[in-house]
């Protein structure tokens, strides 16, 4: 755990290699990472945390002050701690924020996973209506009946990532975690919609990127992240077949091969990237 002047950081750490940050999504820990991390039979040394207001990560933002800054302060923190240069790879919420640390550049990475982020900004930005509606249609209903105060609300958000009957398949206590912290995913979803993720921010982002989504996840998930590959500078996307938004723990192998070869690709890049400066040196002599 960090201890931050504004409240402790869930950070833990294990295996050898390249740095790998795993951020997990909404209503979720660090621990939802344990079936990709097992994977990797400690190939890459790898760093989980918990956004904020889950696990042990204590919240820093107000319904005023949905900023997803604080987000990305909170991620921040946990790269340095670290030792930056590291592979960023976030899911869910967990992709957005994700995305802020990149745009933000205060820390330095050399790659970015981004899978199944809830990038409806970028389907606004696109204009396109229909899919960017059909997120708005279903936060509309959560949010009427969370301040209606039905304890399981966030099932309609649930079902409308995993398909209906996913909320209820899911065991108790997974359950009784998503409950407990509806409030808090109420505030994700305010600092998702407040930002802005244009074309030309998304082309600013040049380290290479690798945007994965579920070929069974709703078309507007499966959309905006079609958008989110396209937009960046230079970005690949996979697509999951069989798979829908809860793809880390549904697909964990598939999962953690894609990952590993994207990180081990970058570090290739990266590589032959200081081979040409250190020959560029070299001739300058």
């Amino acid at each position: 755990m960090i201890d931050d002047q504004q409240g402790c950081i869930d950070y833990e750490e294990g295996g050898n290699g390249p740095t790998v940050v795993l951020v997990p999504g909404s209503c979720s820990t660090g621990a939802a990472w344990r079936p990709i991390v097992s994977h990797w039979e400690n190939g890459f040394q790898w760093v989980t945390t918990s956004l904020l207001g889950y696990g042990r990560t204590a919240e820093r933002r107000s319904a005023s002050d949905v900023d997803i800054g604080h987000e990305a302060d909170v991620l921040e923190a946990v790269i340095k701690r670290a030792a930056a240069p590291v592979h960023l790879v976030g899911h869910s919420f967990g992709g957005l924020v994700s995305l802020a640390v990149a745009l933000r550049r205060n820390v330095s990475l050399r790659s970015l996973t981004i899978i199944e982020a809830p990038a409806a900004e970028v389907l606004r930005q696109a204009g396109e209506e229909r899919h960017y509606g059909a997120f708005r249609a279903m936060t509309d209903v959560y949010f009427d009946k969370f301040h209606a105060g039905e304890s399981a609300a966030i099932e309609t958000m649930i079902d409308f990532y995993g398909g209906a009957g996913t909320f209820a398949a899911w065991p108790p206590r997974v359950r009784q975690y998503a409950i407990d912290t509806t409030a808090v995913n109420i505030l994700d979803w305010a600092s998702a919609y407040n930002f802005p993720l244009t074309p030309a921010a998304l082309a600013r982002i040049e380290i290479p990127a690798l945007v994965v989504r579920g070929g069974e996840s709703h078309p507007a998930v499966r959309r905006a992240n079609e958008l989110l590959a396209w937009q960046m500078a230079d970005a690949d996307m996979v697509t999951i077949a069989g798979a829908a938004h809860f793809v880390i723990s549904t697909h964990a192998r598939e999962m953690a091969g894609v990952i590993a070869q994207h990180v081990v690709h970058a570090e290739s890049m990266n590589a032959r990237s200081s081979l040409r400066d250190l020959s560029a040196c070299i001739s300058a002599l």
